[in-house]
């Protein structure tokens, strides 16, 4: 239902961390209606260009705290709320060129009265 609305329009931004390495990040959405609980959300995967990203080098930011995705399977006292927009970043070795680039973002949820664990994916090219 909300699969074209996870990533957000014209988001993707080029980033220097704090530690001398770059990160690319786009601003998402939960697909879910009520907003989740971040040990809920199991697995968020990105891929740039066709290339899938390591899970160790996705970061998920909202409320000006940031977590790895191991991090967020005991984060039991934040959520991430409907209509909210969070920040992926993927850490990468070097800056992404600027232009166009297909960003696929899909987001696993573990959602409790749901027989099965399901994922949403959404592909937009945007540009840098």
């Amino acid at each position: 239902m909300f699969d074209n609305k996870v990533i957000v329009e014209d988001s993707l931004a080029s980033e220097q961390l704090e530690d001398g390495r770059y990160g690319v990040s786009v601003l998402a959405r939960l697909p879910y209606y009520r907003g989740l609980g971040l040990s809920m959300v199991e697995n968020i995967a990105v891929s740039i260009d066709g290339q899938d990203v390591q899970r160790d080098n996705v970061r998920f930011a909202v409320r000006g705290n940031m977590w790895t995705l191991d991090e967020m399977e005991t984060e039991y006292g934040d959520r991430w709320n409907f209509g909210e927009k969070a920040k992926v970043l993927v850490v990468t070795g070097e800056p992404l060129d600027s232009g166009s680039h297909e960003v696929s973002v899909a987001i696993t949820m573990r959602v409790s009265y749901l027989p099965f664990v399901p994922t949403t994916r959404d592909v937009k090219t945007l540009n840098l």
